[in-house]
């Protein structure tokens, strides 16, 4: 029996930023992950898909810079290079991490974690051959692709017909026709990639409008992009099955076919909770996710539940906030978990950024709001290098305290603004409108967006 402070189980964002701050905060640590270090997010998710991503951008950018000035002749994509770079990107960050984790002599086994229980020496926990006892046990596991049970789904998994998003990232042939099931996040990116380099896309999606909880007209901006990109759009659209042509789907009443050479199954993710021995703990669980609190507190003393697990947001900027909040509890530090200014981006071309409330939300709590629109055509640099762009910043602001509540974003670099944007909820428009903005940048839209 090994005995440390500390034993985190999982070695994503969360799992490996909670090892190495309680590493840095004096605790001995274990970091147990059965592959690779990073998660979803470092493998299979966040930075893969930005690779891609950028060489469809690379590849878009070349076919049209002719209106820059630019002449580009027989302009090509290779699949396989491009998938070439991504492994190259994610196996240097991977082992950064590594290294990382190895600078703060955080011990990383790298077996499958099983919790047999808590004893007189704390929380125990079996790994390969050898067992760990920890006085504070940090769940960090994360999430899975929720896979439903559509008609011949599993069915085109097994066969390779059908990726999630972590085929979707590895494949090194393209297809000529996609369909996408799921118009979130996961699926609009992956879309957005594949659109960009020359696939034929239809998007299914079971609602009204693609892209969830984002603000309305942002939404529809977006899909206006997609479609100028030849994306086809079934929404409001149940799907029904899978067969070798593609896939069925109802629309009002009719079932159809949405023929492919490929499927994508991007409907969401679920935390992962499985055969790992949580059931020994007793612990509160909201379907498959762990429930927590304000400290990431599970409601055993002692657990923590940080990141995609808990099922609460499952982004890996917010597994980040959660690890150094769990950590700070367990260091006596003051600390929680503020959910309601968690940025969100999809990673699409022109990329989305919301933070805080849209007109919407804000209403539905009771708040008295106006809404502030302002083309991103405000912004000189935005005018400069985005042919025909249509982006808007939409600001929320509650007019009973004149402060910000919320900055929705659609354009080149919103990812990059919206950090900004974040430290602006709450604050009174008066003090906001004498921050100076660097000139020229297309953050410049958020300041016009303030004098409105």
């Amino acid at each position: 029996m090994i005995k440390v402070d500390v034993i985190v189980l999982g070695g994503g964002p969360a799992g490996y930023l909670a090892a190495e701050r309680a590493a840095q905060g004096g605790k001995s640590v274990v970091l147990i992950e059965k592959r690779a270090l990073g998660g979803t997010c470092l493998n299979e998710g966040c930075i893969p898909s930005k690779a891609l991503l950028n060489s469809a951008k690379l590849y878009e950018h070349a076919k049209d810079s002719a209106a820059f000035g630019v002449t580009a002749e027989q302009v090509q994509l290779d699949q396989k290079q491009v998938i070439a770079h991504k492994n190259k990107v994610v196996q240097a960050l991977v082992s950064g991490v590594g290294a990382m984790l190895k600078a703060y002599k955080v011990q990383v086994v790298q077996e499958t974690g099983y919790v047999e229980g808590k004893t007189a020496d704390g929380f125990t926990v079996r790994a390969g051959e050898e067992r760990y006892a920890g006085e504070y046990l940090i769940l960090a596991s994360g999430s899975v692709p929720v896979i439903p049970g559509i008609p011949g789904l599993k069915e085109g998994l097994e066969k390779g017909f059908v990726m999630t998003n972590k085929e979707a990232l590895s494949r090194e042939e393209l297809p000529e026709k996609l369909a996408v099931i799921g118009g979130g996040v996961i699926g609009l990116e992956m879309a957005s990639y594949y659109a960009m380099v020359g696939v034929e896309v239809t998007i299914i999606e079971m609602l009204d409008k693609i892209a969830g909880p984002t603000e309305k007209e942002i939404s529809s901006v977006l899909m206006r992009n997609y479609k100028r990109k030849g994306v086809q759009f079934k929404l409001g659209c149940k799907v029904t099955g899978v067969t070798d042509q593609g896939v069925l789907y109802e629309e009002n009443g009719e079932e159809k076919l949405a023929e492919a050479d490929a499927v994508l199954c991007a409907i969401g993710r679920r935390a992962y909770t499985e055969n790992m021995g949580l059931e020994n703990l007793g612990l509160e669980m909201n379907r498959s996710a762990v429930v927590t609190d304000e400290y990431l507190r599970t409601n055993v003393p002692g657990v923590y539940a940080v990141g995609d697990i808990n099922g609460k947001i499952m982004l890996a900027h917010t597994a980040y906030r959660e690890a150094e909040v769990a950590v700070n509890h367990i260091l006596g530090k003051e600390d929680r978990m503020d959910y309601s200014v968690i940025p969100s981006v999809i990673y699409t071309n022109p990329e989305v950024a919301s933070v805080g409330e849209t007109e919407e939300t804000a209403k539905s709590k009771g708040l008295q709001v106006r809404s502030i629109k302002v083309s991103m055509n405000y912004a000189g640099r935005y005018m400069a290098e985005v042919e025909r762009g249509d982006g808007i910043c939409k600001m929320i602001v509650n007019t009973e305290t004149n402060t910000v509540v919320g900055v929705h974003l659609i354009g080149s670099y919103t990812s990059e603004m919206i950090y900004g944007a974040e430290m602006m909820i709450g604050k009174p428009i008066g003090d906001l409108q004498k921050l100076v903005f660097p000139h020229p940048t297309v953050g410049e839209v958020i300041r016009e967006a303030l004098f409105f």
